[in-house]
């Protein structure tokens, strides 16, 4: 079957080509007749517009290219379902690239996106923040937004300040008596990692109490990381009153551990975590944490996007969303000296 063309819907409605192309782009000063009649020509012979041709006219594609790390990171999720809201809203398609944080660089799916010339580029991919080829790759023309700070200082990024997310539930933990406050970290290698570790340094100091290195336990963002982490930390440190880990994946597995070793939560250990996930308020006890918005995160990166494609003069922006702490079963007082 031969494709059906606008020149073939203008012939059947008795209009020309470019009376019938207005018309189905909702615009054209016809007559309600003369609309009627294309509209009706359109929908019998099955037309489908050419948007290749039309990008070929108008350089764009309404094409957005999402680069998403990890689908099994309920955070990465959430704002990816966010961004995917918000590109349907605005009536885009979108091009998925997924990249394994055990190795992929992503190269290949950046260089396909930029092959199949969308429009914009969405970067959900945490570990490729300090990839020198990526930022590189992408210091070009082509509009980037990033959920992560890449090595490069030129792109636009919307995200929270780690430094807060760190050091808000310290000072939370703080507040209720506590003082010898251990925490687990997500790997060395991540910004946001060294920020929140960085909050948690400034609570402590603040409050004058000392730093104590090994009190710290590094991790790698899962459950099963937390809960190891959890179990190294209690038996160099004993002491500890409370925990505070930097993703609530992590604090589930802390939970677990501390149930594994017989410690009450929190009548003999408080446990904070960050993020705010769906399933912090469903644990037993409840999860105190930070509330990070990912969805707004993702809506706000294809926002900030359209912005970027519409201004290509913009500089870039960086934008940080509000967070807010909201604490739950899983802290209470201290109720030791």
């Amino acid at each position: 079957m031969s494709h059906i063309s606008l020149k073939d819907v203008a012939a059947k409605a008795g209009v020309s080509i470019p009376t019938a192309s207005k018309v189905l782009r909702g615009g054209g000063t016809v007559s309600a007749e003369t609309r009627a009649a294309i509209v009706q020509a359109s929908e019998a012979l099955g037309y489908v517009p050419n948007e290749v041709a039309r990008s070929l006219v108008s350089q764009k594609t309404s094409t957005i290219g999402v680069v998403v790390s990890d689908f099994g990171d309920v955070a990465l999720s959430q704002i990816f379902v966010g961004a995917c809201q918000e590109v349907d809203r605005q009536g885009l398609s979108i091009v998925i690239g997924g990249v394994d944080p055990r190795g992929d660089h992503g190269m290949r799916h950046l260089r396909t996106l930029q092959e199949r010339r969308v429009d914009g580029i969405v970067l959900l991919a945490p570990h490729l923040e300090r990839e020198t080829r990526i930022a590189e790759m992408l210091h070009g023309p082509l509009p980037v937004v990033s959920t992560h700070p890449l090595i490069h200082k030129s792109f636009s990024w919307v995200g929270t300040n780690g430094i807060d997310t760190g050091r808000t539930p310290t000072e939370h933990l703080i507040a209720l008596g506590h003082s010898r406050i251990g925490t687990i970290t997500g790997k060395a290698s991540r910004s946001v990692t060294q920020y929140r570790l960085l909050g948690y340094k400034q609570a402590l100091e603040a409050a004058g109490i000392a730093f104590h290195p090994e009190w710290v336990e590094e991790a790698d963002w899962q459950i099963m990381g937390g809960y190891q982490a959890a179990r190294r930390l209690l038996e160099r440190a004993p002491d500890l009153t409370a925990i505070y880990a930097q993703n609530d994946t992590m604090a589930v597995g802390v939970l677990s551990a501390l149930r594994d070793l017989g410690v009450r939560v929190p009548e003999d250990l408080s446990v904070a975590g960050c993020d705010d996930i769906p399933l912090s308020a469903h644990l037993f006890p409840s999860l105190t944490t930070m509330h990070i918005p990912f969805g707004e995160m993702g809506e706000m990166t294809v926002k900030l996007l359209l912005d970027l494609i519409s201004q290509p003069s913009t500089e870039p922006q960086q934008i940080v969303l509000p967070t807010h702490l909201i604490a739950r079963s899983s802290t209470s007082r201290c109720n030791t000296g």
